[in-house]
């Protein structure tokens, strides 16, 4: 993710900041301009420091402290463009369901974020019904015992998350439970929008169908028989040959989503790099394949070598540094060569926008 300013006092802003940490201004991210502006109040609405004409809102969903998004205050928008995208929240009178309800849209909206710098397009289904996307956060009954609980998924644009995944130590249960080297939050939207673009990009396509075929796999494979059986048996022993993650080899819409998912773990990381300018150049004797420089916006880069040559030296930095303090890798993914062109083919559909 790119690395934001206070205009106020130019002071690091995170993108999940209401405040400037150094000259204490009330800040508002612009979706529109990729910027935070620092705020001051103007008759109950907030214009810039710097008296811009420009004046604004928060969106509606600041003041339950989940949302730092600015709106037009001409206008009768509430919601800002990733909140309107909400169509089932929780039971806000439970103080844990708004705590994990803020968790969630930390990752929404980070999410939306990139969906906004790729240019893909976006709109919700109060807009558009048939193709729009809708995002419903509920929580498992215990009432209901009898009934199966709620199930991270993708239906036609409804993406359903269950909000335990908001609680780390159920995440973390879960993860060694399915086996998992890596289960987050984000990484759960970032899957299910993979399953909601398929549709959008590949299903409605012929030649993009005919490619995803060739690289992915057959999706008109009986879905549920595919799913029992990796319950059943779990993954090939080879599958780090031909896939991303173990659940990939599930079936084909499952491989697309793990790799869709993949591919934007990677361009936000090195957004991040770029944002910096983290350039590697490690101590070692003729040995060239981990020197890197983080010198190109990677939404912007149209050549996906270029991507691919410079994230591989970034992750073994960024294992090395998480192992230097006892953790497990940050990145405990291989990309052997037909991953390597599953992402290339995203990449292509991306330039598109």
């Amino acid at each position: 993710m790119k690395l934001f300013q206070c205009t106020q006092c130019f002071h690091p802003i995170f993108f999940e900041n209401t405040v400037c940490e150094k000259c204490g201004s009330p800040v508002g991210y612009l979706n529109d301009q990729n910027t935070f502006i620092a705020l001051r109040a103007r008759n109950g609405a907030w214009q810039t420091e710097t008296a811009s004409e420009n004046v604004y809102r928060f969106c509606k969903n600041y003041e339950y402290g989940v949302c730092n998004w600015l709106v037009r205050a001409a206008g009768d928008q509430e919601r800002c463009v990733a909140c309107e995208l909400n169509r089932t929240i929780p039971n806000l009178n439970s103080e844990q369901n708004l705590r994990s309800w803020k968790k969630l849209e930390v990752a929404k909206h980070r999410l939306v974020y990139s969906i906004l710098r790729f240019g893909l397009p976006l709109q919700s289904k109060s807009a558009a019904p048939e193709n729009g996307l809708a995002f419903h956060f509920l929580s498992d009954d215990p009432a209901r015992q009898n009934q199966n609980g709620v199930v991270t998924g993708h239906l036609q644009g409804d993406i359903t998350i269950n909000i335990a995944e908001a609680d780390s130590a159920y995440r973390e249960r879960t993860r060694e439970q399915l086996a998992e080297p890596y289960r987050t939050l984000i990484g759960h939207f970032r899957h299910e929008i993979g399953h909601y673009y398929w549709e959008q990009f590949i299903k409605i396509q012929a030649l993009h169908l005919h490619t995803f075929r060739d690289l992915f796999g057959d999706e008109r494979v009986n879905y549920a028989e595919s799913l029992n059986n990796y319950h059943q048996a779990g993954a090939p022993d080879d599958w780090q040959d031909r896939f991303v993650s173990a659940y990939a080899t599930v079936h084909p819409w499952e491989d697309w989503a793990e790799t869709w998912a993949h591919y934007f773990h990677i361009v936000d990381t090195l957004e991040t790099a770029h944002s910096f300018r983290i350039r590697l150049n490690p101590d070692l004797k003729n040995i060239n394949e981990l020197d890197m420089q983080a010198d190109f916006d990677p939404y912007q880069q149209s050549d996906f070598d270029a991507i691919i040559t410079s994230y591989i030296p970034l992750t073994v930095a960024i294992n090395s540094l998480n192992r230097s303090m006892g953790l497990p890798d940050l990145y405990p993914f291989i990309l052997p060569i037909p991953v390597i062109e599953k992402l290339r083919f995203m990449h292509q559909l991306m330039q598109q926008f």
